[in-house]
């Protein structure tokens, strides 16, 4: 009895992990891999629970998330033969894990070596197309947008699909940015000097411009004012003379003007005119 107590709970046990390990569990960021023989059987890319083969099939997991690469810093030369080191990083993912394991033995490693080298030489030939000026005031994205267009779909080969590429710093080396940064700003020095320049010239020429305009119409300002002048001098004589043309408003006018002359002739504190008998305003004052 005692025997068969033990052969019972032997079988029992084998039987658990038997069953145990023809059990998977998938989670929903990672693909199993169901080999057999070593080839890959099936994939398994919806999280859950599913049945193997016990001694037979064996399992590999794969990441299913998006994984980021950072690249080591290198050096890259630009089309004007100027070093400059580059700083980046990508992103990535197992898209096809089939392809993967089949071309990278199922290794990270391997995938991270391959993104390396296409996205090393991506950049490179980006860099090497654009003139160091160009690199440094090249536009955020620029040269991410130029680097994803060259490796293209280099990467589906391998099941990965590269997702994003940005740089991190894109730097001069320490001898030389310096003298960089100072000859960048005594180039934009000459350019604001050139725009001022530019400016002060159509400055002067709006001026000159203005001044002549100005000149002119005071000039056609100052004509019609005389002849509105003179136009009102011949309308006040016209005036005059139809006020003045019966002798009783002439004697009167004639009045008017010789007490008008007095009155500017009586200045000062002494305010006795002495008049001969023969001056006009005398002769007023005697009535004839």
């Amino acid at each position: 009895m005692k025997k068969r107590s033990i052969l019972t709970i032997l079988i029992g046990v084998a039987v658990v992990a038997a069953a145990s390990m023809s059990v998977t569990v998938t989670a929903q960021d990672e693909y199993k891999l169901v080999r057999q023989f070593g080839k890959v059987k099936r994939v398994i890319s919806s999280p859950g629970i599913s049945l193997r083969i016990p001694f037979i099939e064996t399992v590999a997991t794969l990441p299913k998330k998006t994984l980021l690469y950072d690249l080591s810093p290198s050096d890259v030369i630009t089309r004007d033969k100027k070093t400059m080191i580059s700083d980046s990083y990508v992103l990535w993912r197992i898209e096809d894990p089939l392809k993967f394991a089949q071309t990278l033995n199922s290794s990270i490693e391997s995938g991270e070596s391959r993104i390396n080298t296409a996205v090393y030489n991506a950049t490179k030939n980006a860099i090497s197309s654009m003139s160091q000026d160009e690199v440094i005031t090249s536009r955020d994205g620029e040269l991410s947008d130029m680097v994803m267009k060259a490796v293209g779909s280099n990467m589906e080969q391998y099941g990965i699909s590269l997702l994003e590429f940005e740089t991190k710093q894109l730097d001069l080396p320490d001898d030389n940015k310096e003298a960089v940064y100072e000859r960048m700003i005594s180039e934009r020095d000459n350019i604001a000097a050139t725009y001022t320049a530019e400016g002060s010239s159509e400055a002067k020429v709006i001026r000159n411009t203005t001044d002549k305009e100005i000149a002119i119409q005071i000039s056609e300002a100052e004509k019609k004012a005389e002849i509105l002048k003179a136009e009102g001098e011949q309308e006040y004589m016209k005036i005059l003379a139809q006020a003045y043309g019966e002798e009783e408003r002439s004697e009167f006018y004639s009045f008017v003007r010789g007490m008008d002359a007095l009155r500017k002739s009586m200045t000062g504190d002494n305010k006795t005119v002495i008049l001969p008998e023969d001056s006009p305003i005398a002769q007023i004052f005697a009535g004839e």
